[in-house]
């Protein structure tokens, strides 16, 4: 049975450039092998700020919305977060979809696909690794960045990686792979 990833894209704002980069991704994943991708858009559980009055380490959701993403959550082995940078900072949907949920977080490996301006977002995914490691996700060291991501997009809107994209993403899934292996006896 092979590992199961999620690939999720972070921002919900109008006009953002992370569905495409997390296509691309996704994509990547599938071919690299050792993950069956699927593709999650945060926009599309249209969750408010935190709105549950039980702590989500009870697992007493009551709000539709929580409940539909808890069973997204927990179908995944791993998370590659596509992450852009706002204020050196996560986008706060990310933050928030995090902190909706505890149990289903725990014991995997995720990873971070991170873009924006000349830091590619850099600084976000630093920021996100502390966040993650508080659910008791394992953040890799390893990663990929993509700096002015508008500069890499066709005139269909479509991600076109450079090389080091690519070889970022499959040195990070590679080393994925392991820890989604070794954490499932956590789990």
């Amino acid at each position: 049975m092979s590992l199961k990833l999620q690939t999720i894209i972070c921002s919900t704002r109008p006009g953002r450039k992370g569905p495409s980069v997390a296509e691309w991704f996704s994509n990547h994943a599938n071919e690299q092998g050792s993950f069956e991708s699927e593709l999650v858009d945060l926009a599309d559980f249209n969750l408010p700020v935190f709105d549950e009055p039980n702590h989500p380490r009870m697992q007493k959701y009551e709000h539709a919305h929580t409940k539909a993403w808890s069973e997204s959550v927990a179908r995944a082995d791993a998370y590659v977060f596509v992450i852009p940078e706002y204020n050196y900072c996560p986008p706060p949907s990310f933050v928030n979809a995090l902190n909706y949920l505890y149990s289903e977080w725990n014991y995997k490996p995720c990873g971070f696909v991170s873009y924006g301006g000349v830091s590619g977002g850099l600084r976000s995914a630093q920021n996100a690794k502390q966040l993650v490691t508080t659910l008791k996700m394992m953040p890799m060291v390893e990663g990929v960045m993509v700096q002015m991501p508008w500069e890499h997009m066709d005139d269909a809107g479509k991600f076109q990686p450079a090389q080091p994209h690519s070889e970022s993403a499959t040195v990070m899934l590679e080393e994925m792979a392991k820890w989604a292996q070794a954490l499932k006896a956590m789990r």
